[in-house]
C-alpha cells in the first residue's frame, strides 16, 4: 500500500524542478495529481512523464480566471483534494538601490498573492483531514545580496503558513511550509546572468555545510513527508531542507 493511494493531489508550478520532482513522487505514491504551468506545451511534457496518474491544468496562479478552471477541474473529478503543494512562484536579484514599483509588485503577486488566492480558491474542495504545503525559502531567514523582495515575500508566506493552519484547524486541515536551501534547478540557473551558470551554482553550493547544492527529489521527500499521514500531528511548521545552511 503506497502512502497517498486513492488521494487526489495539485502540484501548482509542477512542470520543472521541484514541482515536478514533487508531482512525480505524490504520483508513484498512489495520488491523482493536477500539475498546473503557464504554457500547454510543459504541462503535457510533464504529464507525460508521470502518465495517467496526472492531469494536466495550463494556467497561471495570479489570474483569477485560470485559478477558477483549474478548480473546475478538480471539482470535476468529485473526489475533493487532499493534498495541495503550493509551490509556483520565482524572484530576480535586485538591490535595494536598484528596486523598483514594477518588480516589487510582481515578485509579491507571484509568491504571496498567487499562493494565497490558489489556497482561497482550493478551500471548498479541500477534505476533512487534507494537507497544504507550502513552498518557503532559506532566503526568508538570511540576508541575501540583491534577493530582497524574494525574501520578503517568502517571509510572508511562513506567516501565512501559521495564520492558516490556525484557521483550518477545525477541519482538521494541516498547514505546513517546506523551506528548500538551494537546489539545482532551472530556476536557480535561470538567476544567473548570461553564461555564468556554473559560476552561480558553484557560489551557491560554497554556503552549504553539506557542501553540495540539493536535489529536486529531497525536498519532493519532504513534501511527501507533509502531505502523508507520517506527519499528522504537525501542523503551522516549518521543514528545512538546506544541507544545514540555515542551521549550522
Amino acid at each position: 500500500m503506497t502512502q497517498l493511494s486513492g488521494k487526489t493531489a495539485l502540484v501548482t508550478g509542477g512542470t520543472s524542478g521541484i514541482g515536478l520532482a514533487t508531482a512525480q513522487r505524490l504520483a508513484a505514491e498512489g495520488a491523482h495529481v493536477f500539475l498546473t504551468g503557464r504554457t500547454q506545451g510543459r504541462v503535457d511534457a510533464a504529464v507525460a512523464t508521470i502518465g495517467d496518474g496526472a492531469t494536466g491544468v495550463p494556467g497561471d496562479i495570479t489570474n483569477a480566471a485560470d485559478l477558477e478552471r483549474l478548480a473546475e477541474a478538480i471539482g470535476e473529478r468529485g473526489q475533493g483534494l487532499d493534498v495541495l503543494f503550493a509551490n509556483a512562484g520565482g524572484g530576480e536579484f535586485a538591490t535595494l538601490a536598484d528596486e523598483t514599483p514594477e518588480h516589487l509588485a510582481d515578485t509579491l503577486n507571484r509568491n504571496v498573492g498567487g499562493t494565497v488566492f490558489t489556497v482561497q480558491k482550493m478551500l471548498p474542495l479541500l477534505n476533512e483531514g487534507a494537507s497544504v504545503v507550502l513552498a518557503g525559502s532559506t532566503a526568508a531567514s538570511e540576508g541575501v545580496p540583491a534577493f530582497g523582495a524574494y525574501a520578503a515575500s517568502k517571509a510572508a508566506i511562513r506567516s501565512l503558513g501559521r495564520t492558516w493552519a490556525a484557521e483550518l484547524v477545525d477541519r482538521k486541515i494541516r498547514v505546513n511550509t517546506v523551506v528548500p536551501g538551494p537546489v539545482e534547478t532551472p530556476g536557480l540557473k535561470g538567476l544567473a546572468p548570461g553564461g555564468g551558470e556554473q559560476a552561480l551554482l558553484d557560489a551557491q553550493a560554497a554556503t552549504v555545510p553539506m557542501g553540495r547544492l540539493g536535489r529536486a527529489d529531497e525536498i519532493a521527500s519532504a513534501v511527501l513527508f507533509l502531505a502523508s499521514d507520517q506527519s499528522s500531528f504537525m501542523t503551522g511548521s516549518e521543514i528545512f531542507v538546506d544541507g544545514g545552511s540555515g542551521q549550522i
